[in-house]
């Protein structure tokens, strides 16, 4: 792993010429298969990207694209790199811009391209906060750098223990769970429901996430069996295919905050969603739609619609990007054992205290990764 310099500065020409992008793919197996409404993880992967100027590295990881991950190592070694190199890093819009055209492919998955920017956009703003001495919580803001962390959790099981689940992670120090829902009836799951807000009590924060698992009636039924359980916001909670306008009527029907935004692939997807009023909670995914770059784009336009701004899971991107708005909620995690990356690869993690995680004064993103465990999960191309 390439060392960051004591004192990095620009040339004496105010730019950051690149010189270099390079990345590594690590694959981690799960200690279990992890199963949500409709779908299951077995592995968490991602790349580790770096982008080198004259004695400066940013380094950051993005994405979690278990089946595609080597693909999207070729989009950045291939198409991104031949586009950046030579460019100056400072000019983030234009880097941005210029590697725009990998996601222009119509007979290719959007997302790898997505995926693929945003791992360089977010090495690149690494690497302007190391050169500018400032964290980029504060360089994107700097509102705050203490927010609450939240699990996501209530994964279905044959021997899932809710209580105990809900306990371990309290005892992990955090501030509440975002549970899974949306692959069984609502009242079955609004029971599962109310065994967590009892496990937890009431000060333990509570959400739910259906990854758009039922149809406008079945949420609101739900809404409304958990409406004295205080529920945080109901996450994606209609069928993909008119989600929009579904959201809308839960919303409005139901009472229930409303939470969407990571299936959208665009600042563009986002602003419709505010302008249909169906949702309360943005959690616009930075590392699934080309980098933070385009998150900040959705974020001035939430704040205008007085959405609250989440971001789905990375919590090595997201506490920056959170911490830096007003209207910043909470960051998100996983329990270790269903990501090992955040909780393995960063070797300066800071721990949680009274369910608030506290961002530090290093620049740009701040951690150090972990050269030993990116070795053990290497994969090879």
């Amino acid at each position: 792993m390439t060392a960051t310099p004591t004192t990095p500065t620009p040339t004496s020409h105010g730019s950051l010429p690149i010189v270099g992008i390079e990345t590594t793919a690590i694959r981690v197996p799960l200690k279990r298969v992890y199963r949500g409404s409709h779908y299951h993880m077995t592995h968490r992967s991602t790349v580790i990207v770096r982008v080198t100027v004259d004695g400066i590295v940013g380094e950051a990881y993005a994405g979690d694209e278990d089946s595609s991950l080597l693909e999207i190592e070729r989009i950045i070694n291939d198409e991104l790199a031949p586009a950046l190199i030579g460019q100056d890093a400072l000019a983030v819009e234009r880097c941005w811009e210029l590697a725009r055209p990998a996601t222009f492919d119509i007979l290719r998955d959007r997302r790898l391209g997505l995926v693929a920017c945003a791992g360089v956009d977010l090495a690149i703003w690494d690497l302007i906060g190391k050169a500018l001495r400032q964290p980029l919580w504060r360089l994107w803001g700097g509102y705050r750098n203490r927010l609450p962390m939240i699990a996501i959790g209530g994964y279905y099981a044959a021997d899932a223990d809710i209580a105990a689940e809900v306990h371990e992670l309290q005892e992990m120090g955090l501030a509440g769970m975002k549970f899974k829902v949306g692959g069984r009836s609502a009242a079955q799951d609004a029971e599962r429901f109310r065994q967590a807000r009892e496990a937890g009590g009431p000060e333990f924060m509570l959400a739910a996430d259906a990854n758009q698992g039922w149809t406008p009636q079945e949420a609101i039924a739900f809404a409304r069996l958990v409406s004295d359980q205080d529920l945080l916001w109901l996450e994606e909670p209609c069928r993909w295919h008119n989600d929009h306008l579904a959201m809308r009527d839960v919303r409005y029907q139901s009472g229930a905050r409303v939470c969407a935004g990571q299936s959208e692939f665009s600042a563009g997807g986002c602003r419709d969603l505010m302008v249909a009023g169906a949702i309360d909670v943005c959690n616009f995914d930075s590392s699934w739609s080309g980098g933070p770059t385009e998150w900040r784009r959705v974020a001035a336009m939430a704040h205008a619609f007085d959405v609250m701004m989440t971001h789905h899971e990375e919590p090595q991107v997201s506490s920056h990007l959170l911490a830096s708005i007003p209207h910043g909620g909470y960051v998100e995690c996983f329990h270790p054992d269903r990501d090992p990356i955040w909780w393995g690869l960063i070797a300066n993690r800071p721990p949680l205290r009274s369910g608030m995680l506290e961002l530090s004064e290093r620049p740009g993103l701040g951690w150090e990764l972990d050269g030993d465990y990116i070795e053990r999960y290497r994969v090879q191309r």
